[in-house]
Order: C-alpha cells, then sequence, then structure tokens
C-alpha cells in the first residue's frame, strides 16, 4: 500500500496495461516528451518509445479518428484530450463513428477506444478552458462515460476501459490532480458502472459525481454537527447510470440533494431528477433540491469564478433547505 497522487495512479495504469498489452498505445498533445500537461503519462515516453506514445499535432479531430479507427482494426488507443473543451472538435468521430459502429456493424466491429480528459473549472482558466461537458456525452448511445472521484477510482477505471470493448469516455478534474489516497501495490480493477455509497447516512441523500463528491462529503460534516445524518452517493458512472442505487438511497432517507459543477439546464442532475420523480416519487417527504453553476460561462475573474460555481457551503444550504431548517 502506498500513498499516490490522482495523476500517478492514472499513470501507473497507463504504464501497467502498456506492459500487459502491446497493443495498447497513447496519443495525445504533448504526452510523450513532455509527459502530459498533467504528468499522466510521465516517463512512458522513454519507455515504449515514441511508437506506443505518440505525440500528436494540436488538431483533435483528427487523432480521436486515428485512434478510433485503430481501435476498430484490434488496437487499444488510450486517447489524451488536454482539456474537455478541445473534446467538442472530437465529436464527429466520436458520436457519429465510436459511438455508433458496433451497432451499425451487428457487432461484427468493436472500438475498444478510452478516452481521458479533464473538465470542470480549475483556477482562472476561463471559459474556454472550464467546461462541464458530461451530461453531452452521457446522452450519447454507444458511450461508456465514467467519473473517477479519486486514485483508487482514476487507476481502477482506467484498466478496466482499457480492457473494455465499448469506447469509454473518462471525465477527471483539474482540481483532483493533486489529490492523494493510499493505492495498494497489487494490482486490481474497479467496475465502469455502478453508483458508490461512500458515507452512510439515513436523514438526507447527498448526489455527486467526480469533484462535486467532495463539495457533498464536506457539507456532510457541517450537516453532522447539526444532527443531520447525510448519506452521501458518488455516481461514478453516468452512462449507465445507476438508477437502483439512487432508487434504494432516497427510499432509505426520503429526502435528496443532487449537486453539480455543471449548469443546471438539460443536465446531469436534471436526469436524476427525472429518474427520481418516475421510479421514487412517493418515497419523498421534501422537494429535492438541485445544487449547481450558473448558467454564464466561466468568469476569468477570480471573485467571479468562485461566485458562479457550487461550494460546500450551497450544498450545505441546499440540504438545510431539504430539511425545512431554512
Amino acid at each position: 500500500m502506498a500513498e499516490m497522487a490522482y495523476w500517478e495512479a492514472i499513470r501507473r495504469a497507463h504504464d501497467e496495461e502498456m506492459a500487459n498489452d502491446p497493443l495498447v498505445i497513447a496519443m495525445g498533445e504533448d504526452i510523450g516528451v513532455a509527459g502530459g500537461t498533467y504528468k499522466a503519462t510521465l516517463g512512458l515516453y522513454d519507455k515504449y518509445g515514441e511508437e506506443r506514445v505518440i505525440d500528436t499535432p494540436i488538431s483533435e479531430n483528427s487523432y480521436t479518428g486515428i485512434g478510433i479507427g485503430a481501435s476498430m482494426v484490434g488496437m487499444r488507443p488510450i486517447i489524451e484530450i488536454m482539456s474537455i473543451n478541445f473534446a467538442l472538435l472530437a465529436l464527429d468521430t466520436l458520436i457519429n463513428a465510436a459511438a455508433k459502429i458496433r451497432y451499425m456493424s451487428g457487432g461484427r466491429v468493436q472500438c475498444p477506444i478510452v478516452m481521458r480528459t479533464p473538465g470542470g473549472t480549475a483556477h482562472q482558466l476561463a471559459a474556454q478552458h472550464s467546461a462541464r461537458l458530461a451530461r453531452m456525452f452521457m446522452s450519447t448511445s454507444g458511450l461508456r462515460v465514467v467519473t473517477p472521484r479519486g486514485p483508487l477510482d482514476a487507476y481502477g477505471m482506467l484498466k478496466s476501459a482499457v480492457r473494455c470493448n465499448d469506447p469509454v469516455i473518462i471525465i477527471e478534474h483539474e482540481q483532483m490532480y493533486n489529490l492523494k489516497e493510499d493505492i495498494p501495490d497489487e494490482e486490481f480493477f474497479r467496475p465502469l458502472e455502478g453508483a458508490e455509497v461512500v458515507r452512510e447516512g439515513s436523514d438526507i441523500t447527498l448526489i455527486g459525481y467526480n469533484y462535486s463528491v467532495h463539495l457533498c462529503l464536506e457539507a456532510a460534516k457541517r450537516l453532522e454537527a447539526d444532527g443531520i445524518n447525510a448519506e452521501v452517493l458518488d455516481l461514478r458512472a453516468l452512462k449507465p447510470l445507476d438508477h437502483d442505487s439512487i432508487r434504494k438511497s432516497v427510499e432509505k432517507t426520503h429526502r435528496v440533494v443532487i449537486a453539480e459543477e455543471d449548469e443546471a439546464a438539460v443536465g446531469v442532475g436534471a436526469e436524476i431528477m427525472a429518474v427520481i420523480n418516475e421510479e421514487c416519487f412517493f418515497a419523498l417527504d421534501a422537494q429535492p433540491v438541485r445544487v449547481h453553476a450558473a448558467d454564464v460561462p466561466v468568469p476569468y475573474n477570480a471573485r467571479l469564478e468562485k461566485a458562479a460555481i457550487p461550494s460546500a457551503e450551497d450544498v450545505y444550504h441546499g440540504a438545510l433547505k431539504v430539511m425545512g431548517k431554512i
């Protein structure tokens, strides 16, 4: 067991999977000589060479398309896109090819490609480097979408994704790359579906994914001081979404807050709200509350940026509202 940062866990998973299978390659901007913007491929270029750790031009649609084509003939590419904003340039190949080829070929052609990318708001990276686009991939049939909240999931989910025969989108978060957690020395895998209760509770459910799970956990500590026992549910996977775990938790606590860093409109939180309304409406003792970002492009100004995105304080106050305390 060793303490490992989020980025180190990702690098270890890359290394192990490339050592295990010569058909695993990595592609992306600055992932080779420089070791990646967030060091998630540091040292792999020297170890595996330029034919397997491929520095690409700034052309996301092109190299993602090349990776998808390679996956259809047996390779297992891990594509790194430096910011989820830039994944917009690769949507044609991801949505029209990767997501559809198995269905359109009647299962004869597989597309075992992994796309890793950080999303969310870091520190003053402004609107064009702070997108929250999980909802877009979540709405696309044929893709798997996972959001590891810490090093354990970052390591185990990447390894599972590389060995999966479906295209997998892994959405990380720039504020989590230095987050540390103890990682077992032995190899392990984490599932690509299924939510996880990361804090047991009985009075209210706080639902989050990716970075918002940490906001929920912090809010739960504050609620505990007020005598409120909050359960925290990490969705982990957005596609497929774990309806059963959402329903079980809401039926247990009868109250729910949904926290996300994305804007509310047509978002992940809206889908979760629909699941709750359709599958466990009569279990509710209070109206659910969504905590989300303001419906504005993310500002560069530090104060405005902070005001535009949700905080643990916002989750805390959302829970107090559901509990009838404010």
